[in-house]
């Protein structure tokens, strides 16, 4: 009975990221998740491994770095039988680690509002892409016009988009970031042409994603010239040490997107325990913005409108209270939602 039950968890999963999260985005992606959902025998051999490998973007990635051909699930299906063993074998040697640098675009309109300079500490932060919003330039699409800004010290060769709901939201002007650190279980050298390679992988075919491509290594080239430096370990038990090494003088801002579902239930509450806690313990003001789907705290989801659409989008919440929606990807950030 707990085997069928795990194989239905794992259906209704894969059937879900189809139609919630890659629908209208990566028609192949949820093409292939709708197909394993309705699958009479998959299901049940993904529920077999290890929660880590059971996410979809991590088993989708691995079968296309060993080469999968790109084609409907009908199609897909053989060669996925054919090829389990090393698909499951890159799987294991390789994680899930999107690192999208245009969420810095929904994260720009919170930093830039805060005084003095901040110190950045990312969890979760893989190669470190989103430790570097002031290295990016920026576009929004605004009610009242199109609106740009740049680094200080000149045009980036990073161009990051986001449509916005409210002209308050434009960033007016960029954080002076004055320390920068990441934590990550398997942090990825920026350097290191084949990591980004698998990152790029990581990426969803189809049409809405492929300037993310070029946009995550034009950003790995910048952050290459001068890396942010990525601790490696459990965000859990390292993030009050690494919190506590950020300059006096600077507002921490502690963020991540997307990181929380990677823990359970009761590894996540921890953490809100952490950051609940993390101004006293370390001595100074703290910042908490996060990134993450709804249903990872109910003590946010008890704060959401009532019929709010969160598909395709984060909520985003500073210091435990939601106040967006943030587009998975960063090209969307609205607040009406939470506006008064």
């Amino acid at each position: 009975m707990a085997a069928h039950d795990d194989a239905a968890r794992i259906a209704a999963m894969y059937d879900d990221f189809g139609r919630r999260w890659a629908h209208g985005t990566s028609p192949l992606y949820e093409d292939w998740s709708v197909g394993i959902g309705a699958d009479p025998e998959l299901p049940a051999r993904l529920a077999a491994l290890p929660g880590r490998l059971q996410q979809p973007i991590l088993i989708y990635a691995s079968a296309r770095w060993a080469g999968a051909p790109l084609v409907p699930f009908t199609q897909w299906r053989p060669w996925l039988e054919e090829n389990w063993d090393r698909v499951l074998d890159i799987a294991h040697r390789r994680a899930t680690q999107t690192n999208e640098p245009n969420r810095c675009a929904t994260f720009l309109p919170q930093l830039s509002r805060i005084e003095g300079p901040v110190a950045l500490l990312e969890v979760g932060a893989a190669a470190g892409l989103c430790l570097l919003p002031d290295r990016y330039g920026y576009t929004y699409d605004a009610p009242g016009g199109v609106r740009g800004i740049e680094p200080d010290d000149g045009d980036s060769p990073v161009r990051l988009e986001c449509r916005v709901d409210d002209d308050a939201s434009v960033p007016q002007r960029m954080p002076r970031v004055a320390w920068r650190r990441g934590i990550d279980l398997s942090p990825i050298d920026v350097r290191d042409p084949e990591a980004i390679d698998w990152l790029a992988t990581l990426i969803w075919p189809g049409p809405d994603h492929d300037r993310r491509v070029a946009r995550l290594r034009t950003a790995a080239a910048v952050a290459a010239s001068d890396p942010p430096e990525i601790i490696r370990g459990d965000l859990l038990e390292t993030v009050t040490d690494a919190a506590a090494a950020a300059p006096a003088d600077a507002t921490l801002v502690v963020f991540h997107s997307a990181v929380m579902l990677y823990l359970d239930v009761a590894g996540r509450a921890r953490f809100a325990r952490i950051m609940a806690g993390l101004g006293r313990a370390i001595g100074r003001n703290v910042v908490w913005l996060s990134n993450e789907t709804a249903r990872t705290y109910p003590e946010v989801d008890a704060q959401l409108p009532p019929g709010l659409d969160s598909a395709q989008r984060f909520v985003q919440t500073r210091d435990g209270v939601p106040i967006a929606l943030a587009g998975q990807h960063g090209a969307v950030y609205e607040t009406a939602p939470f506006r008064a």
